[in-house]
């Protein structure tokens, strides 16, 4: 699926794409942060049929519904493309020493050398989380690295 970028002078950028079924779907992203969900009228493909206002942490919130999955499944096709990539899902138990701690203060990438790239909690999949991310019990933390790292991540998260 192709997806055409577009400069708003002034404005911020459009993106767009054509689904499967021939609807214009198109995102404006503004310089303040603020973004426009757009669906395109079927008769005229430069006409507005929907514009959704949304608030930063509303666009926040759809982009995580959307793009979740997708990104698990990347990491599955990465996976098999690279060898020597171990991606594993560590689980915060009750009792870690991160448990109601930052990413940051965990600094898993620079004591293991592996990333973490998405937190699973109660369902819901946070990918790529920010350094102020807290972890909680139960949290599922998708990590990706060598093997050695992915192992050393999770002896980090058990016992610190």
């Amino acid at each position: 699926m192709d997806i055409e970028e577009t400069k708003l002078p002034g404005v911020g950028l459009r993106h767009d794409f054509v689904t499967e079924r021939g609807r214009r779907i198109g995102v404006i992203s503004t310089r303040n942060g603020d973004r426009e969900l757009v669906v395109y009228s079927v008769d005229d493909p430069d006409a507005c049929q929907l514009v959704v206002d949304l608030e930063p942490g509303e666009a926040e919130a759809l982009a995580e519904l959307l793009g979740a999955p997708r990104v698990i499944e990347r990491l599955a096709r990465l996976r098999e493309q690279i060898e020597g990539l171990a991606t594993e899902g560590i689980y915060v138990e009750a009792g870690s020493p991160y448990d109601g701690r930052t990413l940051a203060d965990a600094q898993i990438r620079s004591r293991t050398g592996a990333s973490v790239v998405a937190v699973v909690r109660k369902g819901d999949v946070m990918p790529s989380p920010t350094p102020s991310h807290r972890f909680h019990a139960g949290d599922k933390v998708v990590v990706v690295g060598t093997e050695d790292g992915v192992r050393e991540t999770a002896k980090l998260l058990a016992s610190g």
